[in-house]
């Protein structure tokens, strides 16, 4: 990705040869305060600087940028003051409230060479993602491709004394918003150019580049070994599905955890044909594989001590002479039989022959991504993630999406909902025969398909992958990243805790 280059420097930024100097601004009760760590740039305005940034319309709400001239105040010309909006009960922000403010101000900087910020002394890694993806722009297709971002951003150190911690930090998170941006890339590539077999190619890539073991099967090896789901979703396209899989064993690896994402590199619904209005977005339907692929990668970076499988299948879901039918009955890798009553609710049908895959290789635990429903954005809306799975994994899986500012809540799987996907044909049909409950109705399709024993959540992110609205906090317009994060921390917290 085209990003700043992030540095770390001391903590005092008044002398500091930048274009511009940001700074963090809170909403008090009494008007704007400067948040903590501008001390010393407050001090250079001799304590005049509130009040010149309320005259300027300043109110230190989330997310606000206001720019002043420093008229020689600082060596750099110019002053950026972003809203983090209202402290906590204690006085103190979130990591998110400095990750969007970043974010914020990032996409104000393009074109400059050199900035420097004090929201880092807040929450370093915060500050580090915030800035790196709320630069982050997609301009492969643009002959004008405006401003680059930032050249570099220097990011004040929260303490004097632990160069050695801040580093390893700065390295941690800027990984993780390569691989978000990595995630990004894929989404946001057009579907004439990313389809199952050029997908599998950069999956592929990425793999062997990161030291990753790389198996891709092709519509034969697909046939010969019966993975029903993704044939019947994909026999309607000219460009065929595939199944990749990425493996990654960490030193003293502990743990086993399997992947699966969603690769759906284009929706029209296949013959229960979407809409018009709005199909375009459905380039988006490749969000979860794009994720789990950026997360495998990412463990492979930063050394997690695991055994990491990502289990992507590939299709696009075209209606043709050749596509598959409502009333159309696949057989599943491994044997279960679904009815298909929708060939819009295709996803679930490569999904299950994902995981089924995925729990021969006996994991520990088992982690799903997919744009699944709308029926999650009627549910939760555009930004927050439905969880559900087995239940404790499930809600460690939601704490973590609420810990990284992705957003994610626990849901049930209602045992009555199961009935509701009887087949008179089939071991089970691929929707419900009502439009009730659809996000846990595709839950529990998808928990038919997951081994005993295997602890396992299901995230529908149909609304948080995707922004097809104005760009907000370190949040762009179009693929957000959503939940590499999320899987990230959760990695994370496997290898530590088990």
């Amino acid at each position: 990705m085209i990003a700043p280059k992030l540095a770390l420097t001391g903590s005092d930024l008044v002398g500091l040869a930048a274009d511009a100097v940001i700074v963090g601004t809170l909403r008090g009760s009494d008007g704007v305060v400067l948040a903590p760590g501008a001390e010393s740039v407050a001090a250079a305005f001799g304590a005049e600087l509130p009040a010149l940034l309320t005259l300027l319309g300043a109110t230190g709400k989330a997310e606000e940028v206001v720019k002043l001239p420093t008229g020689g105040a600082l060596a750099a010309p110019l002053l950026v003051a972003v809203g983090l909006g209202a402290p906590d009960a204690k006085g103190g922000v979130t990591a998110e409230q400095v990750r969007r403010a970043c974010g914020a101000a990032a996409r104000s900087l393009g074109g400059l060479s050199r900035a420097a910020t004090t929201l880092s002394t807040l929450d370093l890694g915060a500050a580090a993602e915030g800035i790196l993806l709320g630069s982050y722009t997609f301009t492969r297709y643009k002959s004008d491709p405006g401003d680059a971002p930032a050249g570099q951003v220097d990011l004040a150190s929260p303490v004097e004394g632990a160069a050695k911690d801040h580093q390893i930090t700065l390295k941690a998170h800027t990984a993780i918003a390569e691989a978000v941006a990595t995630a990004r890339d894929l989404v946001n590539t057009p579907p004439n150019d990313l389809f199952p077999g050029t997908f599998a190619d950069r999956a592929a890539d990425l793999g062997r580049q990161a030291g990753l073991e790389v198996e891709v099967l092709d519509e034969k090896a697909l046939r010969k070994h019966g993975y029903g789901g993704l044939l019947g979703v994909g026999g309607g396209s000219s460009r065929p599905p595939r199944l990749v899989r990425l493996r990654y064993i960490g030193p003293k690896a502990r743990g086993k955890v399997a992947l699966i994402g969603k690769g759906i590199t284009f929706d029209t619904g296949g013959i229960s044909i979407k809409p018009a209005a709005g199909m375009e977005d459905m380039t988006s339907d490749m969000g979860g594989a794009a994720a789990v692929i950026a997360a495998v990668v990412l463990a492979a970076k930063l050394r997690y001590p695991l055994e990491v499988t990502a289990t992507v299948p590939m299709a696009e879901n075209m209606p043709s002479g050749t596509a598959y039918r409502p009333g159309d009955v696949l057989t599943i890798f491994g044997g279960k039989t679904v009815e298909v009553l929708n060939t819009d609710a295709e996803g679930r049908l490569i999904l299950a022959d994902a995981i089924v895959r995925a729990c021969q290789d006996d994991p520990d635990y088992l982690i799903e991504a997919s744009t699944l429903t709308g029926a999650q954005l009627v549910a939760l809306g555009k930004r927050t993630a439905g969880v559900m799975g087995s239940d404790e994994f499930r809600d460690r899986v939601a704490q973590a999406a609420e810990a990284t500012g992705e957003g994610g809540w626990a849901m049930p799987l209602p045992e009555e909902l199961r009935a509701d996907l009887d087949s008179r044909l089939a071991d089970l049909s691929n929707i419900t025969g009502h439009r009730f409950g659809g996000m846990l109705a595709g839950g529990v399709f998808l928990r038919e398909f997951v081994a005993d024993g295997v602890q396992w959540a299901h995230l529908d992110v149909a609304g948080p992958a995707y922004n097809s609205g104005e760009p907000w906090g370190y949040t762009g317009k179009g693929a957000t990243g959503v939940p590499v994060r999320t899987i990230a921390a959760v990695l994370a917290d496997i290898a530590a805790n088990g």
